[in-house]
């Protein structure tokens, strides 16, 4: 009996192996507004896509590249990578609905001013389900932000570019 007891008291105190937490599409739309609001990026780098972190690290290469040569110009991405559809600050963000479909996510991201309500405008995240093998489970990560305006973030990156 009494070795039953110590078993389960140690059983009780022992902590169970920890299971990797996912965000949620919706948290990603948080993180990501927190992070326009605060004017840093540096936590929604992380919430990538490999192919997404590739393609901006070739922009700025490329970026680097001109403003060398050119100094006393601003080059392509001189005002940064082009988080929103415009570079105004918005004083407001906030996460809308989740649209699901297999393993992709869209999320509405709605800018507002508080001061200038016609300006309000609605970017898209674009978020893939991939495996991450680190974690041994299917996480979501941004892969593009589609514009209120035409175009995206990927075409913006390669347009940037062209001669």
């Amino acid at each position: 009996m009494r070795t039953a007891l110590v078993l389960a008291a140690i059983a009780f105190a022992t902590p169970a192996l920890a299971q990797p937490i996912t965000l949620t599409p919706q948290q990603i739309g948080q993180i990501f507004c927190l992070s326009r609001l605060g004017n840093d990026m540096a936590p929604v780098t992380g919430l990538l896509t490999a192919s997404l972190t590739s393609e901006i690290a070739t922009a700025l290469e490329k970026n680097d590249v001109i403003q060398k040569a050119h100094p006393d110009e601003k080059p392509p991405l001189g005002d940064g990578i082009p988080w929103q559809a415009y570079p105004d600050y918005a004083d407001q963000c906030q996460p809308g609905d989740v649209d699901f479909m297999m393993d992709e996510a869209r999320i509405r991201i709605d800018y507002a001013f508080k001061d200038y309500p016609d300006a309000n405008f609605t970017d898209t995240l674009a978020l893939k389900l991939i495996d991450d093998p680190t974690m041994s489970a299917r996480i979501w990560r941004i892969d593009n932000i589609a514009y209120a305006t035409d175009g995206d973030l990927r075409a913006m990156l390669t347009s940037a570019f062209l001669d």
